[in-house]
């Protein structure tokens, strides 16, 4: 797949700006700090998947406007190899430094969704430091390639090729590769509006 500069805070801002809200207003309206939305519009701080919902919500949009450019009322295709946009995730709700999810979007630009269907490289933990955090929605995955563990409340979670997960991700969890070796998933995440 080919890889492209995260973007994220820079859209972030952009679409905070056309909704004319201040940092502060952001802030408040998603429950997030208003350190976390500066570093976040800075590209300062890779994100994990629970502020940037909250984010998303507090701006009234889905997560995957921050990855669409030209929204279309049609079917979005994307054909192999074509998931080049990433948004870079960290799988700790605290991390700040080296990404641990790359999510290709497989629908960015059709409008009016209710899912959002990635393909996710999921990389070995940077550290054994792994912080559990939910949201509203549910998540379904399943496994590509390598393998996979998922923290799921006090549940441990073991998949590997050919495995699937579906769960209610208001319950606090944590995805990451096992063996020290890359997975690859697909995943679809629904987020309530």
């Amino acid at each position: 797949m080919i890889k492209k500069q995260n973007d994220l805070g820079e859209k972030l801002k952009l679409i905070r700006e056309q909704h004319k809200l201040t940092v502060e207003q952001l802030a408040e309206r998603s429950q997030c700090s208003t350190v976390l939305i500066e570093r976040l519009e800075a590209g300062a701080l890779i994100p994990s998947l629970t502020p940037l919902l909250k984010i998303a919500r507090g701006l009234g949009v889905r997560l995957g406007t921050f990855l669409d450019d030209s929204p279309h009322a049609g079917p979005s295709l994307v054909r192999q190899g074509q998931a080049d946009q990433v948004l870079r995730f960290s799988g700790n709700a605290d991390a700040e430094k080296a990404s641990v999810l790359d999510f290709h979007s497989l629908a960015a630009g059709k409008s009016d969704r209710h899912m959002e269907p990635f393909l996710i490289e999921v990389h070995p933990p940077q550290s054994h430091d792994i912080k559990l955090s939910g949201h509203e929605g549910e998540e379904f995955l399943y496994v590509l390639k390598g393998g996979i563990e998922i923290l799921y409340g006090k549940e441990v979670y073991q998949l590997n090729v050919g495995d699937s997960l579906y769960y209610d991700s208001v319950v606090p969890h944590a995805v990451h590769a096992m063996n020290n070796q890359d997975a690859l998933i697909l995943a679809v995440v629904y987020s309530p509006a």
